[in-house]
């Protein structure tokens, strides 16, 4: 009880971390990245240590369905996060593609604070300033981006899961709309996709890891390859009513659509009346450097337009942090289908959560900051691509757009994978993985140039302390 109480009393003390008064371990690990020298190396609290102790503590009353490392994380600012020990990590997770405008936004904070002050919940049994003035802006940013020509509607739900959850209601609405014997009901989904944990969106997540210990899954939902057009013909048939597809695979290791795949699902949803959803939870809100990943510039085909979804799904970034997610609906195929009653949430459309989405949108929609992604994904490929030229066994393949990047591992070391995360967070930096033996990398888009040099000179010493083990 001691180390708890110790604890506690640390956690006021890191509220008040700010990057202008910095401990001097802080200072020896910036000094340490700043240069070419190796960063310092700072395992893992021990066993014995105030986090491990604070953790231990309350773990008792926590359902353990997640595997984490010690580190306490309780202070963040920008692209950076520290522990209860003090110390700093240069953050290349953004919460999982969550914190796009990085962590403690000082605009982002304030509008919290006073939509605090003035109402967080009234209900879905009334209306609220900020619901329709979110919905209504990201209609038209949509629009404006070159994005989903027929979105003209939006469902506010707390995630992304909820996001698709009312997605695949919503295809399931239309199926039987365009066909009453309720038939046409069957979804279709894609290998080393992710889409959710609740049992809808579970159902449409083909990996035995998720779903075996849930099965059966939902009736009704069929799984094909990623890009792989020569299928569709006999996967998407009359009796689908809804094909969900990430343009870029997040979870499952950072694979990006051709947009010939893209366009052949287009036209086979509409040869048989099916409707089409692309999930951008992860990689939608300019994380590709466009505003919605299907209108990237790279996911147009030679010939023909890009494909056009009839509903688009976000989250994560769309809140910076505070819950929300939404699911937008296209005018033409679906809107008409979905009557009062349909669907529903207690939470969803709060005017905290509409307020702070309907700032972070305007500001995730600006062409400048779009560029920056570009220019600063520039700068990760071509550093990614050094990597893999000096380690040839190490590094197989760099995938992804913007800064939803992914480094393959070698067959070799994709085992190895969670060994480079610890050692990248050892020497300061947070990395995540996706997939079989990939290294993801989703930082904030407003991580600066110097903050990825420094990241690629953390990796590379990840790189070096795993292959000498």
């Amino acid at each position: 009880m001691t180390f708890v109480r110790v604890a506690a009393r640390r956690l006021p003390l890191a509220k008040r971390l700010v990057s202008a008064v910095e401990s001097p371990l802080q200072r020896r690990y910036a000094s340490a990245v700043a240069g070419a020298q190796d960063a310092l190396i700072t395992p893992d609290p021990a066993a014995d240590s105030v986090s491990v102790a604070f953790v231990n503590e309350r773990a008792p009353y926590l359902v353990p369905t997640y595997v984490r490392p010690n580190p306490i994380m309780v202070k963040g600012k920008g692209s950076y996060l520290w522990d209860m020990e003090n110390r700093r990590y240069l953050d290349l997770t953004a919460g999982i593609a969550v914190n796009s405008l990085g962590h403690c936004d000082p605009e982002i904070s304030k509008i919290i604070a006073e939509q605090a002050e003035t109402l967080l919940h009234a209900s879905n049994l009334y209306h609220n300033a900020w619901v329709g003035a979110l919905s209504k802006d990201l209609i038209t940013l949509t629009r404006e981006s070159g994005a989903m020509r027929d979105a003209a509607q939006v469902f506010i739900a707390n995630s992304g899961t909820e996001a698709n959850e009312a997605a695949i209601k919503f295809a399931r609405k239309t199926g039987r709309a365009r066909d009453p014997s309720g038939a046409k009901h069957e979804i279709v989904s894609f290998h080393n996709s992710f889409h959710g944990r609740t049992m809808g969106a579970l159902s449409a997540t083909p990996n035995p890891k998720y779903q075996t210990p849930f099965s059966p899954m939902l009736p009704g939902f069929k799984y094909g390859k990623y890009n792989d057009v020569a299928q569709l013909q006999e996967l998407v048939t009359d009796k689908t009513c809804g094909v969900i597809v990430e343009p870029i695979q997040g979870e499952g290791g950072v694979h990006v659509a051709s947009p010939e795949f893209l366009a052949a699902l287009r036209k086979r949803c509409d040869e048989v009346g099916a409707v089409l959803i692309f999930d951008e939870i992860q990689c939608g809100l300019a994380r590709t450097g466009s505003f919605w990943a299907h209108a990237h510039p790279s996911l147009k085909p030679e010939n023909g337009e890009s494909a056009h979804p009839d509903i688009l799904t976000t989250a994560k970034a769309l809140g910076n942090g505070i819950p929300i997610g939404a699911t937008i609906v296209s005018g033409k195929t679906v809107a008409d289908n979905i009557k009062a009653g349909d669907h529903g949430t207690t939470f969803g459309g709060n005017p905290l959560a509409c307020r702070v989405a309907h700032h972070i949108i305007h500001r995730l929609a600006d062409p400048a900051l779009q560029k920056s992604v570009q220019s600063k994904s520039a700068l990760l490929v071509e550093g990614f691509a050094a990597l893999k030229k000096k380690y040839p066994d190490l590094v197989s393949e760099v995938r992804g757009r913007g800064l939803i990047l992914g480094l393959q591992l070698s067959e070799s070391f994709a085992p190895r994978a969670a060994e480079i995360v610890t050692a990248a967070r050892e020497r300061g930096m947070l990395i995540i993985t996706a997939g079989e033996g990939c290294l993801r990398f989703v930082p904030p888009l407003t991580i600066t140039e110097e903050q990825l040099r420094t990241a690629l000179r953390i990796l590379e010493q990840a790189f070096q302390a795993v292959a000498k083990a």
